[in-house]
């Protein structure tokens, strides 16, 4: 978790792949810890091949079988259905905007939104910009992607920086 910490949380991501990535795994996490899904990371890339949106998205129903039998991520039905639907939803995307990057991070402007909270209980759950993101991707066909989930994604790809101002990577997320 430190390290995820220290080199990977609250960096900005401009890569379609792997925001695709970190949809899924939020996703994925829904009712669940973090540290599951981390630790699961790499089955998910192995059984998700590789995060390609394309690949996911034909997915077949015997494909999303030994998705379920697989013990590297978490084998639950709606979610693992979610990610092809998903995937399907995000080629949409890329191909209405020209990619997704272009997309989510016009809900921030283009630039990442720096919060000084002094504590971890003043980080909040959602925000009215994760709000709009979650009912327009609903709104696009994606799945398990309510304000919260979403609001963990823009952390975890830079778009938010709730790194607490205290935090030496508070503001390095560029």
């Amino acid at each position: 978790m430190i390290a995820y910490h220290d080199f990977e949380w609250g960096v900005a991501v401009h890569d379609d792949r792997v925001l695709f990535e970190f949809l899924i795994l939020e996703g994925a996490q829904a009712g669940l810890s973090w540290e599951t899904i981390l630790r699961k990371r790499q089955g998910y890339r192995r059984v998700f091949a590789g995060f390609d949106p394309r690949r996911v998205a034909r997915f077949s129903p015997s494909d999303i079988d030994a998705a379920l039998r697989d013990s590297g991520i978490v084998r639950n039905r709606l979610k693992v259905h979610g990610a092809v639907r998903n995937a399907k939803a995000f080629l949409q995307v890329e191909k209405e905007y020209g990619s997704f990057d272009k997309y989510v991070w016009g809900f921030v402007g283009g630039k990442p939104i720096r919060n000084r909270w002094k504590t971890t209980s003043q980080v909040p759950a959602t925000s009215t910009v994760s709000d709009a993101l979650s009912k327009d991707l609903k709104k696009r066909g994606f799945t398990f992607v309510g304000s919260t989930i979403v609001y963990s994604f823009m952390q975890a790809t830079g778009m938010i920086d709730d790194h607490l101002a205290s935090c030496a990577r508070h503001g390095r997320a560029t």
